[in-house]
C-alpha cells in the first residue's frame, strides 16, 4: 500500500464515513469468459487473491470504514466483486439481476443478506448489475449502459430512490461497467467532483458529462487499463490502483489523498478496488454529507 500527501496549494477536501460490504474471494477463479479481462487458459492464484482483498480491507478499517462481510457461495467466484450485488441509498436496496447466468444466482445472494441487515429491499424486475453501473453522487444517480444494465432499470431505479437518473452509454468492451470508466470523487450535494476516461462514453454521453462536471479529471488511458478509476473514496482519500501513478497526480492537484493497493490477481476477472466494494448508504450519512457543505442539493 502506498499513501502519498495532496498538493498544499490543492482546495480542501472533506472525509465523510462509510459503511461498505464486502465479499472474501474464497472461491475466486477464472473459469469462464464474461469480459475482456477474463481468460480461462490463464492460472490464477486464489491465495494471493485472497491476500490482495484483505489488504483493501485493511486499507478501509484503517480510514475508520466500518466493513462488513457477506459469506462467499462456492461456485460463484464472481462474488468477491461485491459492488455488482446492488444499490443501497437511505437504507433502501435495489437488487442486482445479472446479466450472464453465470453470475445470475448472486442477485439472490445479496437480497438476502439486505433483508437480513434491515435494508428496505426491492426487487429488481429489470437486468441491472447494481453498483457497477450505478453511482450516485449529489442528488441524482449516474447510470451506465450499453453492455451489462439495462436501459429500463433506469426507470426503475428512478422510482425506488426518487432521483434523477442520468443515462451514460459506455461504447468500449474492456470498459463494460460505469464504474470501470467513472469514479465519483466528491459525491456532496452542490459538490460534485468525477474522474472519467472521456474514451469509454459516447459522444453525447461524454458532452453531458462535460456539461455537469466541468472540473472533472480527465484521466489517460494508461491509469484507466489498470482499473485506476475503480475507485472508492470518502471525499478525501481515493483508494485505487497502485499501478495508476498519473491519476495519483491528478488526485494530488485537486486536493485529495491517493492510496494506492495492489489488486491486480483479481483483475484477471475484470475487478479491482470499487468492484470489490458495495457502499452501504444510510440516511444518517447522506444527512452529514449535506450538513458539512451547507448545500442543499443543488446539481453540478
Amino acid at each position: 500500500m502506498t499513501i502519498t500527501a495532496p498538493s498544499p496549494r490543492a482546495t480542501e477536501r472533506i472525509a465523510a464515513a462509510m459503511t461498505v460490504l464486502m465479499c472474501r474471494p474464497t472461491h475466486f477463479t477464472v473459469t469462464y469468459r464474461i469480459n475482456p479481462w477474463m481468460d480461462p487458459d490463464a492460472p490464477t492464484d486464489t491465495d494471493r487473491a485472497v491476500a490482495q482483498w484483505e489488504q483493501l480491507r485493511e486499507t478501509y478499517r484503517g480510514l475508520g470504514f466500518a466493513v462488513r462481510e457477506i459469506a462467499p457461495i462456492e461456485g460463484l467466484p464472481d462474488m468477491v466483486f461485491a459492488a455488482n450485488g446492488g444499490l443501497v441509498i437511505d437504507d433502501v436496496a435495489y437488487t442486482a439481476s445479472f446479466h450472464f447466468p453465470q453470475r445470475q444466482p448472486e442477485g439472490p445472494a445479496y437480497g438476502a443478506w439486505f433483508e437480513a441487515a434491515g435494508l428496505k429491499v426491492n426487487r429488481a424486475q429489470c437486468v441491472n448489475e447494481g453498483e457497477g453501473d450505478f453511482l450516485p453522487i449529489g442528488d441524482v444517480i449516474l447510470a451506465g449502459h450499453g453492455f451489462r444494465t439495462d436501459r429500463a432499470s433506469h426507470r426503475e431505479a428512478a422510482r425506488i430512490f426518487g432521483r434523477e437518473v442520468v443515462a451514460l452509454e459506455l461504447v468500449r468492451p474492456e470498459y463494460y461497467h460505469l464504474d470501470t470508466a467513472l469514479t465519483i470523487l466528491d459525491r456532496r450535494p452542490g459538490r460534485e467532483h468525477v474522474a472519467y476516461l472521456p474514451g469509454a462514453f459516447s459522444e453525447a454521453s461524454l458532452s453531458e458529462l462535460r456539461l455537469r462536471f466541468p472540473d472533472a479529471i480527465e484521466v489517460s488511458e494508461e491509469d484507466a487499463a489498470v482499473f485506476g478509476l475503480n475507485a472508492v473514496s470518502d471525499g478525501l482519500h481515493v483508494i485505487t490502483a497502485a499501478a495508476a501513478t498519473g491519476f495519483h497526480a491528478q488526485l494530488r492537484e485537486h486536493g485529495y489523498t491517493p492510496i494506492g493497493v495492489d489488486l491486480t490477481e483479481l483483475l484477471l476477472g475484470g475487478g479491482g478496488v470499487k468492484c470489490c466494494t458495495l457502499e452501504l448508504r444510510s440516511a444518517v450519512d447522506q444527512r452529514s454529507a449535506v450538513d458539512q457543505t451547507g448545500a442543499t442539493g443543488k446539481e453540478s
